[in-house]
């Protein structure tokens, strides 16, 4: 009997690992999917791998990018890190494979908690796994966004125990899946899922009060709090480090009130408004959701010959230059800045959310339609500014993330849910035909009217008009010709939109007539689902994203500028450049570090490639590295100009690892700070923030005999040693990271400084001496412990409960 109840289980996971190698065919033959971000992060993380390689323990501080910040959200192990041992037992395919299994067994575990018939839940699991947006962003590398979407649905599926009175079962599912989840390490998509969850929470207590079953409501609801603060707390070490660093990122306060212009601007507790909103959904655009090229697919789409587009480019530049140009079109014409792809959730799976509309009853329907909808909105962002400011000024921690359109993930889970839930009621007996012939027919008019107005009436409706057509002007019947293949590209996928909704709406229709058997028609509709959506998914990330494992691993080659630097063997950092010209044809060089992994690779770069760099060096950059103020360049030790990849020259007026100012300048404000490094000289003198900072004396008596120098340097041990005649003030090209380096001299713990803008500086007294900087995050420390005390109360709990249920029994 056991045997047969876990068949299903079984049975379910060799089809979704069968599924997942076969999409990701590749991987069979060892190829890796070539990642944007995960090339970057490999140029990020090379610093601590090498460490961690060479010493077998982690050093979390890198030195390659930034000019140095924490390794934590870059590559980060920590100790009795327990549950990563679980996420790869769980994710044992090879990447990406691994994290669409993950999408399928997630869902799979909802859907049985939902006491779905287990041949519709691994339909329904297929359905959410193959969602246009969970496959696309693998193409970009957006690992970990995928890693904790696939454990949201888990999460759920505890919660759903919880308040169906399955309390162990509840508790142990909820408490390991949030501990992988928050392990995932996606703040973003866990914050969404929190939204999900707690709409799902107001749902089920307003049935409890509507009910008069409050007290038990209110023992779920501490159960489910339980749980989820041991899962958390499971994390504690990551989650101590990311909050400890959060508040020196890009996504803490900042407390400059002026432009890089010199202009009033209000203080930040989080990112600027226009940057979280950059990435708004379109309000029209939304309908691309069940019309893939809705607004023309993705950023860049391939035309064939039979384009308009290339009809014109062949008439006006041969068959070479349509052929070159047709293979990367610019056919997006909506708002934002770039799409990887449509976000299309399936018009089936549409249909189906529809029709659970009109056949569902109950709490769920109510939490899953009000989840989409509330998803939907805050997706639009300043599209829809009235709400979206709402929750940027008022609900916590919303101004912490960016890309407002990624909410849809909560969409994302929900419609194909209730598409699900819509055919268990409809196979189901307790349902009558008239009821399911009526919710069939709604379900048909609203999605099947949708695609059919669009056929008809969509090329008049809009200008199809995109933010980058510019780029055609040379050409202006060019321009016309792309805003035909538009139209053309709405009319066919809202033709193959109707025809599909029609195949579905019919097969079920003959179904409820008696004409067709149910088994028949869920492998139909299974097949024309899976047809639905990996048609689309493989426009957009197929075999031709994969290459060889060294390639993958080994993504940068080294260029004559690299062979070159890399002669010297010292400490120093380097700067890229890139060149452009004015229109007069004067050389400007502007720069491009602060998106590039690709030179941490191979250097110590004051630039590299992360979404949360340390606010302080951002604005740094902003303020004057982006402005090319060369004394700032020198104080961060910049050696080498990169130029264009090729070219280098080399900076003999960098200021080297450390130095002795003569003078300390005292401001009272971050602003007065940042605006003093306009004209302060860095060999000199430093300038320092004397309301947070008292060192005592502002000059120092010169002393031309006095030495400072560097002579033992790893990630997290930096060793100087200084010889003066008298007491002297030292700047030292390291960044200021309070919360984990520690000061001393002659090992006797001494305080430092915070000096222009983001450099340490240290009072160094007469005579000869060691200084040491170590780096000793106490972090790491306390939430070891706090994680080894939750993973504990985790099997106390549990264990005890089902002792005590056993007894009872």
């Amino acid at each position: 009997m056991n045997l047969k109840k876990y068949l299903p289980f079984a049975i379910a996971i060799i089809v979704f690992a069968i599924t997942s190698v076969l999409y990701f065919n590749p991987v069979l033959s060892g190829k890796q999917i070539k990642q944007s971000d995960i090339t970057q992060f490999i140029g990020m993380s090379k610093d601590v791998k090498e460490y961690r390689t060479e010493k077998g323990e982690e050093p979390y501080w890198l030195d390659n990018a930034f000019s140095g910040m924490p390794a934590y959200q870059v590559s980060a192990y920590y100790p009795n890190d327990f549950v990563r041992y679980i996420d790869k037992a769980i994710r044992f395919l090879p990447r990406p494979a691994d994290y669409l299994f993950l999408y399928f067994l997630s869902f799979f575990l909802l859907l049985t908690a939902l006491k779905v018939d287990w041949k519709l839940a691994v339909l329904g699991s297929l359905s959410f796994g193959f969602s246009t947006y969970l496959i696309i962003i693998f193409g970009a590398g957006h690992n970990a966004k995928a890693h904790a979407i696939g454990y949201m649905p888990m999460v759920i599926a505890g919660v759903i125990y919880i308040f169906r009175k399955r309390y162990l079962l509840g508790f142990a599912l909820t408490a390991l899946a949030m501990a992988l989840e928050i392990y995932s390490n996606h703040p973003q998509m866990t914050y969404y899922l929190g939204f999900c969850l707690l709409v799902l929470a107001i749902v089920e207590f307003i049935e409890a009060f509507k009910s008069r079953t409050l007290p038990v409501f209110f023992k779920q609801a501490a159960i489910l709090v339980a749980a989820m603060l041991i899962g958390i707390g499971a994390n504690s070490t990551r989650l101590l480090a990311m909050k400890e660093y959060a508040d020196y990122s890009t996504r803490g306060k900042s407390e400059l009130t002026i432009t890089t212009e010199g202009m009033p601007k209000e203080k930040s507790s989080g990112l600027d408004k226009e940057y979280i909103t950059e990435y708004s959904y379109g309000i029209a655009e939304t309908f691309n959701l069940m019309i893939p090229r809705f607004m023309g697919g993705g950023t860049v789409e391939e035309l064939g010959e039979n384009s308009n587009f290339y009809q014109v480019l062949e008439q006006n530049a041969g068959k070479s230059v349509a052929k070159d140009y047709s293979s990367q079109v610019l056919t997006y014409w909506g708002k934002q800045p770039i799409v990887e792809a449509p976000a299309y959730i399936g018009v089936i799976v549409f249909f189906l959310f529809f029709l659970g509309i009109f056949l569902v009853k109950g709490r769920l329907k109510y939490w899953l339609v009000a989840a989409t909808i509330f998803s939907i909105v805050l997706s639009w962002g300043k599209n829809f500014s009235i709400i979206t400011n709402l929750f940027i000024d008022y609900i916590p921690l919303y101004n912490k993330f960016r890309a407002v359109s990624s909410i849809q993930v909560i969409a994302e889970l929900c419609i194909p849910l209730l598409g699900v839930l819509a055919l268990k009621e409809f196979f189901s007996s307790e349902n009558s035909s008239e009821e399911k012939e009526d919710a069939v027919k709604k379900a048909f008019y609203i999605v099947g009217g949708i695609s059919l107005l669009f056929l008809l009436f969509g090329s008049s409706l809009f200008a199809f008009e995109g933010l980058r057509d510019g780029r055609y002007q040379q050409l202006p019947e060019l321009i016309d010709a792309l805003i035909s293949d538009r139209k053309s590209m709405l009319f066919n996928d809202s033709l193959r939109s109707l025809f599909l909704v029609l195949a579905v709406a019919g097969m079920l229709w003959f179904y409820l007539k008696g004409k067709l058997k149910q088994v028949p028609v869920l492998i139909v509709l299974g097949g024309l689902i899976i047809f639905d959506l990996v048609s689309i998914d493989t426009n957009y990330v197929n075999k031709e994203d994969f290459t060889t494992a060294r390639r993958v691993q080994k993504p940068f080659t080294t260029t004559k500028a690299d062979t070159e630097i890399l002669k010297d063997t010292g400490n120093y950092r380097v700067v890229v450049f890139s060149i452009t010209k004015t229109p007069e044809g004067k050389k400007l060089y502007y720069q491009t570090s602060m998106q590039d992994g690709r030179t941490s690779y191979f250097h110590n770069s004051i630039g590299g490639y992360h979404a949360a760099k340390m606010k302080r060096y951002q604005e740094l950059f902003d303020y004057q590295i982006a402005k090319n103020n060369m004394e700032v360049l020198n104080m961060l030790n910049t050696k080498y100009f990169i130029i264009d990849d090729e070219q280098f020259k080399e900076n003999p007026e960098a200021n080297g690892n450390t130095w002795f100012v003569n003078s300390l300048k005292e401001v009272n404000s971050a602003n007065e700070e940042i605006i003093a490094l306009d004209s302060l000289k860095t060999k000199t003198e430093a300038v320092i923030n004397s309301k947070e900072f008292k060192v005592g004396v502002d000059a120092f008596e010169k002393d031309s005999t006095a030495t400072i120098s560097l002579v033992k340097k790893d990630l997290t041990e930096l060793v100087y040693e200084s010889n003066t005649s008298s007491n002297q003030f030292a700047v030292f090209s390291e960044i200021y990271y309070k919360d984990g380096w520690n000061a001393y001299i002659d090992g006797k713990s001494v305080p430092y400084y915070r000096v222009n803008y983001v450099l340490r500086g240290l009072n160094v007294p007469v005579g000869k001496h060691t200084i040491t900087f170590k780096y000793e995050p106490t972090v790491i420390k306390t939430g070891s412990l706090l994680s080894m005390l939750c993973y504990a109360l985790l099997l106390i709990i549990s264990i005890g409960w089902l002792m005590i249920k056993k007894r009872r029994d």
